[in-house]
């Protein structure tokens, strides 16, 4: 598998392209508010000849949905989602006029809900479904084992953790989800995260201050 990462809108997040040989490919958290965005999300897409065929949030604050609808109509791919951040995705509007993002196109409801230990599948390529609820209460993770690494939204950052203070967030639910299903990965496996730079699992149980 190979991963492309971009950074997008005014919190800075990091949407993700996974895809292998096949060119068959999933979109994770499209964050592309401006058309610019758009246009350097679809560019790329093109230039690999890339065909997606899956749109997922690993969670529904806005600056991860933000491109939900570009996505979907754009590709015609359908989003999947864990059930609990479901309001989240339906509150969407109202949250985005209220950080000044007026121009948000409402994110289409998701055709199915996913959950924990279920696989998504694509090309010859599969990532397995982690729940790691605390930061949003339908939080998820993407993991691959075969590859070492994990998509981790905003569960964990380099040297820090998601913030818990929005609605639905939990700080000690959070930190035990990080312990129990992000800890117990191999020390080299490489994180991506939901804003900042990669990290590895050692690096964030020797070094992270939240776990000291």
């Amino acid at each position: 598998m190979k991963i492309k990462k971009f950074t997008f809108n005014g919190f800075s997040e990091n949407t993700y392209i996974i895809y292998d040989d096949t060119k068959e490919c999933v979109i994770i958290d499209p964050g592309c508010y401006l058309e610019s965005e758009k246009e350097e999300l679809n560019s790329f897409i093109v230039s690999q000849e890339l065909i997606p065929v899956l749109l997922v949030n690993t969670h529904c604050h806005i600056d991860h949905i933000f491109g939900n609808s570009y996505a979907a109509k754009k590709w015609k791919i359908k989003l999947i989602i864990h059930q609990l951040d479901l309001e989240l995705l339906k509150n969407a509007k109202e949250i985005a006029i209220s950080y000044g993002f007026t121009n948000y196109e409402v994110s289409p409801l998701p055709e199915r809900f996913i959950s924990e230990g279920e696989k998504i599948k694509f090309g010859n390529s599969e990532l397995n479904i982690l729940f790691i609820p605390g930061h949003a209460p339908g939080h998820i993770a993407l993991y691959s084992k075969k590859e070492n690494f994990i998509i981790s939204g905003d569960a964990l950052f380099r040297g820090s953790i998601g913030r818990t203070d929005l609605p639905g967030g939990e700080h000690e639910v959070l930190l035990s989800s990080i312990r129990e299903k992000l800890f117990i990965l191999s020390d080299n496996t490489t994180v991506y995260c939901g804003h900042g730079p990669e990290t590895t699992i050692g690096f964030e149980k020797n070094q992270n201050p939240f776990f000291k």
